[in-house]
């Protein structure tokens, strides 16, 4: 009889196909929203690394007047 209990146990915990649909649509939407995050940090970061440079520049050129 063991055997027989050991499968519906299995049948329990695997996920239904509708579960399955919600963790996949869910981990879409997280890799959307983690891509974007990303992209909007490189816009960031790229404009000042070029306030940076424009500054250090300016700096040069002031220094070598």
């Amino acid at each position: 009889m063991e055997p027989a209990c050991r499968k519906d146990k299995q049948k329990q915990q695997t996920p239904t196909r509708g579960d399955r649909t919600k963790q996949k649509t869910a981990q879409q939407e997280l890799k959307q929203r983690q891509r974007a995050e990303i992209y909007a940090l490189n816009k960031v970061m790229t404009e000042l690394e070029q306030q940076q440079f424009e500054a250090f520049c300016k700096q040069m050129q002031s220094q070598s007047e």
